[in-house]
């Protein structure tokens, strides 16, 4: 048994999930896919974006839910309540909305000029008397029921959701709530439409397992070292549906000599990751439930909330990504990176380092990603098997067979 092993011998015992080999059909059956839309997406509370993004009265954005053939206008009323609703005219089903976002009281249907107020109702119909039997208090926009929780914006596609928002968190609801989330205001945005089943994509950014093969020159010296050649997990949990892994740390890395830029651009308290220096208060990495252990050779958490988004945070810094089926083997993936605004001409070196080395790792993924999906799709393997180090990737399967195997939510969440 190896040194890593002795320092956390069983995730699975203490995240509580099975061992064995888990089915391939999990990621290609399309009647598994037509089980997650009714049994998952249309059920449970889908996280679309942050508050800061519709501060002000008035401010809106769109999200497209392409499993369910939706899109939903999220904006902020003079009241100050988020309220949800579905982009569909009352008139003949046309988007209301066309803009990604913006600024309006009111919402305007560019096909026949039907106008909404931003709190739903229906205010203007050209022409009104020539409808039969109109009633106009009748046809506003199709409400989508919202909730907020820590700064985060939830949808639930439920007419009545069978379970409202904190019950669908349960515990990691409460432990994981008022973390102070810095530069929530402004953020670094890579999106792409992958060719991989949505849960394939997600299972990529859930593991440190592949950083020494797949990334062996942007991430491996961070992550990976001679203490711990395969990055395992210092530590992990379930929440319910939810999970989390905490990440392990090279603290002896240095950038090499001859890499004079990037020395000159992190000092040695920093890392392109946002490593916290030694005795320094950092009310981020300070919450209890952000590094877990409180190891000092600790990177990142990874925290994924069910179904299909993860919040991972390390000392200084957080980042998102979202991961929305288009269809059995397509997805959409977004990743958003708060980070603040530069300040110094170092700072904005800092930023545009960060981007470009980002980006370079997520094209080392992505392209692994869809080899691993048609790999699959081959059928040529009925299992996948999973190390110690994929228990995130284990407990969401093991979950998305219990929610789609789940006639109700109580079940589902039991």
């Amino acid at each position: 048994m190896n040194e890593m092993s002795q320092l956390q011998p069983t995730l699975a015992d203490l995240v509580g999930v099975s061992t064995g080999p888990m089915p391939a059909s999990l990621y290609t059956d399309p009647n598994q896919y037509e089980l997650e839309r009714e049994r998952i997406f249309r059920r449970a509370w889908l996280m679309v974006g942050r508050e800061e993004r519709i501060v002000e009265p008035g401010q809106f954005f769109v999200k497209d839910i392409a499993i369910l053939s939706a899109s939903i206008i999220i904006t902020r009323a003079k009241d100050g309540q988020v309220r949800a609703f579905h982009n569909v005219c009352s008139h003949r089903g046309n988007h209301v909305v066309l803009e990604p976002e913006g600024k309006a009281n009111r919402f305007a249907c560019r096909y026949h000029g039907w106008t909404y107020k931003n709190t739903g109702e229906l205010i203007g119909v050209p022409d009104e008397s020539g409808f039969f039997d109109f009633d106009k208090k009748k046809c506003g926009l199709t409400p989508v029921a919202c909730d907020i929780w820590d700064g985060w914006i939830f949808i639930n596609f439920q007419p009545r959701p069978e379970v409202g928002l904190m019950e669908f968190l349960g515990s990691f609801g409460t432990e994981f709530a008022d973390i102070p989330y810095p530069h929530a205001d402004n953020c670094l945005i890579l999106s792409g439409e992958i060719n991989a089943n949505w849960k394939c994509l997600a299972d990529n950014f859930s593991e440190f397992y592949h950083i020494q093969s797949i990334h062996p020159k942007t991430l491996a010296p961070v992550y990976a070292g001679k203490d711990n050649p395969c990055s395992r997990p210092l530590d992990a949990g379930a929440y319910g549906a939810h999970r989390s892994v905490a990440g392990w740390l090279n603290i002896g890395y240095q950038p090499p000599a001859n890499w004079k830029v990037v020395r000159w651009l992190y000092p040695a308290n920093q890392t392109v990751t946002g490593t916290q220096k030694e005795g320094e208060v950092n009310p981020l990495a300070e919450h209890p439930m952000v590094n877990h252990p409180k190891r000092k050779d600790w990177s990142s958490d990874v925290n994924w909330i069910f179904p299909n988004w993860h919040i991972q945070i390390s000392a200084s810094r957080f980042w998102t990504h979202e991961f929305w089926p288009r269809n059995r083997s397509q997805s959409s993936w977004e990743a958003r990176f708060y980070q603040p605004k530069a300040t110094t001409v170092r700072e904005r070196l800092q930023l545009e380092h960060f981007t470009a080395t980002i980006t370079d790792t997520f094209l080392e993924d992505l392209a692994n990603i869809e080899s691993t999906q048609k790999g699959m799709e081959s059928g040529a393997k009925s299992f996948v098997y999973l190390h110690e180090s994929e228990i995130l990737i284990r407990h969401s399967l093991e979950q998305v067979d219990k929610w789609t195997r789940a006639k109700t939510m109580a079940e589902a969440l039991d």
